[in-house]
């Protein structure tokens, strides 16, 4: 049998695990624009393992007054002209009841709820608190995958009997709530996805097991658009076809099937036949970096930013040894625009060709030079390993070769005195920045 694991209100609930007083309060975690990483003053980073999607992998310590925690967020989302900004990245069930939403505007959370609760993210706090409790899991799992910060997959196949999986994984979550103060929701089935959509049933903190020969009937009554990896291009064309729950998804096979290898993978998750394997570790696709922000117009702080967000790119590519040949660029407008594109290079990978990469997407893609820039995002991926060999050029490889080694020496120092010890003028902010 298969385990899905997934921490409940997890931002919340790892906030409550150190400020117990927000247990039964209505309580939403929140964030804003990060001018951290863009100030000239030095900031304490922290490179971390990966913890599987949808996370980064540098983050920064923030230094609230704990004992002020609920106080803090004044002065973080409400500028000098007294205007709340924020958005609502968790709540606790309690906020729930009041109608606020993952991505509700901080202002709307008050007026819907006036006895609100609000702690701003600390996503340093929240990935190592994660690591802990993989670390114990892992003792108690033989094979275990970590999915995303708060979501965990396990294998108990030759470890724990059928019969016996239900009273391990009510044991497992009495102990992971003992150690940690964590809720948890735990699910098993013979298939991982099975297990994951079972979770979404039983939250919170419930426990579930779907035996082979109750998957039909447990899946008939889902949503098609709330099984996991049916997205909503997908979910349209289900319905186009009055197609509205799994069991009549399941009637339509052909549908999938038009979707090639990817959709006759789909179609056999649903019927819980995918037989997709725990992965303890997998490789690495891509990495990157973003940041929203208040809205930008100068076009020289939105290069110097670019050049930022290059070098902290650089300096988790050079730490985790990577070389990656394909680079991608998206800026976001304050009206809605974006553009994003991807180019392919042969060089051998160093700090100031990232640099001089992104620098002339960003002149690619800036289209609209009259509006202002309120996001910008960079990735790298196309990895050169052994499973994936690349040829790097021969004409630039001895300069590539020497800025690499530059490059590694760099985030040596970096690694001893602070990513922000060494940089470039062109990086500083002009005064009132």
């Amino acid at each position: 049998m298969k385990l899905h694991m997934d921490l409940d209100c997890y931002f919340v609930s790892a906030e409550r695990t150190r400020y117990p007083f927000l247990k039964n309060r209505p309580v939403v975690v929140v964030k804003s624009s990060d001018k951290r990483i863009f100030n000239n003053t030095k900031k304490s980073g922290s490179l971390l393992d990966d913890s599987g999607a949808f996370n980064g992998l540098l983050e920064f310590s923030n230094h609230y007054n704990s004992k002020n925690i609920l106080s803090v967020w004044r002065d973080l989302f409400i500028d000098s002209k007294g205007v709340i900004h924020g958005i609502v990245i968790a709540k606790s069930y309690e906020a729930k009841k009041y109608g606020i939403k993952t991505g509700t505007p901080l202002k709307e959370a008050l007026l819907l709820c006036p006895n609100l609760c609000i702690i701003p993210s600390d996503h340093l706090f929240y990935q190592k608190l994660s690591f802990k409790l993989k670390k114990f899991l892992q003792t108690q799992i033989p094979l275990l995958e970590q999915y995303s910060i708060d979501e965990f997959f396990g294998d108990l196949d030759g470890w724990v009997e059928p019969k016996e999986v239900f009273n391990f994984i009510k044991q497992l979550q009495q102990k992971i709530l003992k150690q940690f103060d964590l809720p948890i929701s735990i699910a098993a089935s013979s298939s991982k996805w099975i297990a994951k959509l079972a979770t979404n049933t039983i939250k919170p903190f419930g426990v579930k097991v779907v035996y082979p020969w109750q998957i039909q009937s447990f899946t008939d009554p889902i949503f098609i658009e709330d099984f996991p990896g049916i997205g909503r291009a997908i979910t349209k064309r289900l319905k186009a076809h009055n197609v509205h729950t799994l069991k009549e998804a399941k009637s339509l096979p052909w549908l999938f099937y038009s979707y090639g290898k990817t959709g006759k993978e789909l179609y056999k998750k649903i019927l819980g036949q995918d037989n997709d394997p725990v992965l303890p570790s997998k490789e690495r696709k891509g990495i990157g970096i973003s940041r929203n922000f208040s809205p930008v117009y100068d076009r020289g702080e939105l290069r110097r930013r670019v050049r930022i967000l290059s070098k902290y790119l650089s300096y988790t590519i050079a730490k985790l040894n990577l070389f990656p040949t394909t680079f991608y660029m998206k800026l976001r407008y304050e009206h809605g625009q974006k553009n994003s594109r991807s180019v392919t290079s042969e060089h051998y990978c160093n700090e100031a060709f990232l640099r001089s990469i992104f620098l002339e997407l960003f002149e690619d893609l800036d289209i609209y030079p009259r509006y202002k820039i309120h996001y910008i995002g960079l990735s790298a991926r196309n990895f050169a390993t052994k499973n994936n060999p690349k040829t790097f050029s021969l004409l630039t490889h001895k300069y590539d070769t020497k800025m690499h080694h530059l490059t590694k020496t760099l985030t040596k120092i970096r690694d001893k005195h602070g990513i922000d010890m060494i940089n470039i003028g062109s990086e500083l902010a002009a005064p009132g920045m």
